[in-house]
């Protein structure tokens, strides 16, 4: 570093984590062996979002600016031999995004200082990242206490005479969730045909669209479930439970060239059925206090907007339209068919032993901080905040403390779509649901 022993930039109590509107403050330390003359001494702060077509690429082919605040510290004078500090102070905007880092591309924040030395002299430069977390509250996405339900059936032929139908029903608990929280998950299978199906599959998948001239859609499979499949003439019932681990907030508010989008896939192989259900993941819980009731669970028998049905929830942009009614009067809907229950035969999320997590029905409970067993669960004091969806997600303590990654075992190092590349991208939420326009966008 020539002249200079020691050139860092600290943030006061350490802290790495900032909400908008907050302020900045550190200081820049400077120890010099010798006397170092100077023109300038400047901290810069900077927020930017760069984005590209290529895995990794080091530069950008669009990029988008959300600040650049610039301090000069000192003009123009002579650094003594010695230490020197310098003190900053920022005001970051409230309109910034939560950073996020992605293969594609990454919403960045940096705090930056240059030293800018007379002619023909050295200049020197350091910086230090911070990292932006700008809530997501649930509670302000419409309807987000609701189910997200979906339905398909499917005709299909079987030794080259025979035809057959299966209708496959699922529907989560609510439409939201935080890091920590259960989904809980329904799937309902009528297979009106004399030929088995194969497995039954859940998936929670992320969908990151980095909007370049020529888009690219990364898919990511967060967790999946995987249940047995159903006998002939059989109505089966398979009840799961996927913990949502550390993730990065859906949308991305403030960011033009990157959307996160989240959705549970329930599929089935053999015949193939698919039904989607979009969820959205947030960092303040769905209120669910008695004020805030959780709303009825829709009989499966009845249309969800079916006339004279005043206490049936409004699930518009969420929930498709009801089975085709020769579809009920065939009796596949209707009570009286015996169902069984299928069991699950694996489970991508597994406790420090090893094992699938297991939990009892009882284990489910409408408050948030009880939704991880007590063994899994991170330290309440600690803010969950994801920058990455690669394997490594920090988990940053706010203080006088040096900021640790975490070791929770629910995090999963998703992995890539198999698909050829550019990505096959999943239906999108207008595609999944029966309105044209996402709610999420209504709120922005």
């Amino acid at each position: 570093m020539g002249k200079l022993q020691e050139f860092d930039i600290t943030f006061t109590n350490n802290k790495v984590v900032y909400g908008p509107g907050e302020s900045i403050c550190g200081n820049v330390k400077i120890r010099t062996g010798h006397s170092l003359q100077y023109k300038a001494i400047k901290v810069y702060c900077q927020g930017s979002c760069g984005i590209s077509n290529k895995m990794n690429e080091a530069s950008w082919a669009l990029e988008e600016q959300y600040f650049n605040s610039t301090l000069s510290i000192a003009d123009k004078g002579t650094l003594v031999a010695g230490e020197h500090s310098f003190p900053f102070q920022f005001l970051l905007p409230v309109a910034a995004p939560t950073s996020f880092e992605g293969p594609f591309g990454k919403i960045t924040y940096r705090v930056r200082v240059a030293i800018d030395t007379p002619r023909f002299s050295k200049d020197y430069k350091a910086q230090r990242a911070f990292y932006l977390l700008n809530l997501l509250n649930l509670n302000e996405v419409p309807e987000i206490e609701h189910p997200s339900y979906a339905v398909t059936t499917k005709k299909f032929s079987y030794l080259l005479v025979k035809t057959g139908t299966l209708m496959l029903k699922a529907r989560s608990d609510l439409r939201g969730y935080i890091p920590g929280q259960v989904i809980k998950l329904a799937t309902e299978i009528h297979n009106k045909s004399g030929k088995d199906t194969g497995y039954v599959l859940a998936s929670l998948i992320q969908k990151v669209t980095y909007k370049t001239k020529r888009p690219v859609v990364d898919l990511r499979t967060i967790a999946e479930v995987e249940g047995a499949g159903v006998k002939a003439g059989k109505h089966a019932e398979w009840r799961e439970q996927i913990i949502v681990p550390p993730l990065p907030q859906s949308a991305l508010a403030g960011c033009s060239l990157i959307h996160i989008d989240y959705f549970i896939q329930v599929s089935l192989k053999s015949p193939d059925a698919v039904v989607t259900l979009p969820i959205y993941i947030g960092n303040i819980a769905v209120n669910l206090s008695p004020s805030r009731p959780m709303p009825p669970t829709p009989d499966h028998r009845i249309a969800p907007n079916a006339p004279n049905t005043p206490n049936a929830p409004s699930v518009a942009g969420v929930t498709p339209s009801a089975p085709p009614v020769e579809e009920l009067e065939e009796g596949m809907c209707a009570g009286g068919v015996a169902s069984e229950a299928l069991p699950t035969k694996s489970h991508s999320q597994q406790d420090p032993s090893g094992q699938p997590v297991t939990m009892s029905s009882s284990a489910f409970s409408q408050a948030p901080g009880v939704a991880l067993p007590p063994g899994l669960r991170p330290d309440a004091s600690a803010p969950l905040f994801c920058v990455s969806t690669g394997a490594t997600i920090p988990f940053f303590t706010e203080g006088n403390v040096t900021p640790v990654p975490t070791s929770c075992s629910l995090i999963l190092p998703p992995e890539y779509s198999s698909w050829d590349y550019p990505h096959e991208p999943p239906p999108t939420y207008e595609e999944s649901c029966s309105s044209a326009n996402s709610t999420f966008n209504s709120i922005q």
